[in-house]
């Protein structure tokens, strides 16, 4: 299976609500999406979300890079030579993490279907269904109170719930949501780095002595900050979850050798896909450090290909991928099926993805 040919293409999917966070305000998925062709017919699919303020990779960047740098070593290479393409597609450009996760899982793709084997079998195969919390903009405090309500009833009982904007208002935020909902609902919130280290230490201790009852923070703190990321970690009621910190399995292994933080995420488009995501997972078992798996404003082929990383790996504890169930519409045709919280992977080979509908995507 030789690879001829890297195609580009553009999708629009709008979101059931605005998603706002600390960062951002954001109406629709707007992503990359590779397909990698070959002489044997076989395709291989992958996504890349521009998430300039957090990644730094804009469409712009993500195009550039592919076509410029990480196409030109893959085409005309066999997909059999896997090892080999996955250590090249890291190495051809520096940076560009969310151009080359979707590059990395497109090439997993095809690797699955070559060997006709789903990704996840091949990956460890721990589980074929995961349960994925929901996340809770940030609003006012009666506005997040009815979006919880309504997650609820959709039959979500973990709500992940940004946090970080206003910090005086974070914990008036956080007692209307837990006023409306049952007791026994997980609510984990994500700061975005919205807070210095010691008043994150401040809130969040308020929090718990307000029985809020936070299962864990994400990221309280600025990602570059490790310092103040273990300073958060050592002094808080509230375990304390990485992610912006977390940019390559070096930044994982660092944080936890350090004891930086309580648990790591993973996110494919901060990494640079699936093969580093591994990585990460394989230092966790080591370190004993429980992983959760988030994703960005992510359409469902690259949500999906996090999907099989998560059901091949039992150290991944903690399921963020509620990217396609939070977008009204779903052009992708295939892969894992989003039963609100309920997800459930393909058994099909490679990452299960059978294409896009006609006039959803803009080729490039």
């Amino acid at each position: 299976m030789r690879i001829t040919d890297v195609k580009l293409g553009m999708i629009s999917v709008p979101l059931r609500v605005p998603f706002k966070t600390a960062l951002r305000t954001v109406n629709s998925v707007e992503d990359v999406v590779v397909e990698i062709h070959t002489d044997s017919g076989a395709v291989g699919y992958g996504e890349a979300p521009p998430t300039g303020v957090i990644t730094g990779d804009t469409t712009g960047a993500i195009i550039g890079a592919i076509r410029d740098h990480i196409a030109k070593t893959i085409v005309g290479r066999d997909v059999d030579d896997f090892e080999n393409l996955m250590m090249d597609v890291q190495k051809c450009v520096l940076k560009n993490t969310s151009a080359k996760a979707a590059v990395d899982m497109a090439l997993w793709d095809l690797y699955g279907q070559l060997y006709k084997v789903p990704v996840y079998k091949m990956m460890g195969g721990a589980r074929k269904t995961i349960t994925t919390d929901i996340t809770i903009s940030v609003n006012d405090p009666d506005t997040m109170a009815q979006d919880a309500i309504y997650a609820i009833n959709k039959g979500y009982d973990c709500l992940k719930v940004k946090v970080g904007k206003e910090s005086e208002k974070d914990i008036e935020r956080l007692s209307a949501i837990r006023q409306v909902v049952p007791k026994e609902t997980l609510i984990r919130i994500d700061a975005n780095q919205g807070w210095t280290p010691k008043e994150a230490v401040r809130i969040l201790n308020g929090m718990q002595e307000k029985g809020l009852d936070i299962e864990f923070v994400e990221q309280p703190v600025k990602g570059h900050d490790f310092e103040g990321l273990k300073y958060v970690t050592e002094r808080s009621y509230v375990p304390v979850l990485a992610d912006e910190s977390v940019f390559s399995p070096e930044d994982a292994l660092k944080i936890m050798q350090m004891r930086a933080a309580d648990m790591v995420n993973i996110k494919l488009m901060k990494c640079g896909g699936l093969y580093n995501g591994l990585k990460i997972a394989s230092a966790a078992e080591v370190y004993g450090v429980e992983c959760m798996i988030g994703c960005m404003l992510e359409a469902k082929i690259s949500v999906n290909a996090a999907v099989h990383l998560a059901c091949a790996k039992q150290i991944i504890t903690k399921i963020d991928l509620d990217g396609p169930v939070l977008c009204s519409e779903d052009p992708i045709i295939g892969g894992a099926v989003f039963n609100e919280k309920d997800i459930t992977v393909s058994d099909e080979p490679g990452l299960g993805i059978k294409g896009i509908e006609a006039g959803k995507i803009r080729y490039l």
